[in-house]
């Protein structure tokens, strides 16, 4: 299959998963799983062509892993990045490492001082454990800048956090006094 298509089909996956699963009549479970049967019939009847061939592909094929398929390969999820209310993955509780890092543009950095980051749309502020993976995430929204996260100075204090299955550290906010640039 073509690159192209991966890409398409991923960022529509991404849609559907994580943000509007009702813009095609899908609905997911509170853990963000959707049948796969259902996935495609709801993608055809808006003028999208998916099959299982194409939807393994992406899920095997994608960088990010953004995706997963259920132990006996009936539903998908979006691991991570939902904004629908309708979600709320149960993840376990994890102690972080000492330092995590945040992605972020230029243009956020007076907000980001003033308030430290939190979820906006999403359920959850997203951190990496590799500075290589932050400065991708930020340079999708401008010149990237990559923040220093204290992540073992707010698990002493009583911040949790979580680790999606494909590596991306969820936590509810991060206040200012925690972040370096």
């Amino acid at each position: 299959m073509n690159s192209k298509l991966l890409t398409e089909t991923s960022k529509f996956l991404s849609f559907v998963l994580r943000h509007e699963p009702q813009a095609i009549g899908l609905t997911l479970d509170s853990e963000g799983w959707a049948d796969v049967d259902a996935l495609i019939g709801a993608a055809a009847q808006h003028g999208r062509a998916l099959d299982w061939a194409l939807i393994e592909q992406v899920v095997a094929t994608s960088e990010k892993k953004r995706f997963a398929l259920s132990a006996d390969g009936a539903c998908i999820r979006a691991v991570q990045g939902h904004s629908t209310s309708s979600v709320a993955i149960s993840f376990a509780e994890k102690v972080p490492p000492a330092v995590l890092y945040h992605g972020t543009a230029q243009r956020f950095l007076e907000s980001i001082r003033k308030e430290g980051l939190k979820p906006g749309a999403r359920q959850y502020v997203h951190l990496s454990e590799d500075v290589n993976t932050a400065t991708a995430v930020g340079q999708r929204y401008g010149k990237p800048v990559v923040l220093t996260v204290d992540a073992k100075a707010m698990h002493v204090q009583g911040f949790k956090f979580f680790q999606a299955e494909n590596g991306v550290w969820l936590t509810a906010g991060v206040p200012h006094g925690c972040i370096a640039s």
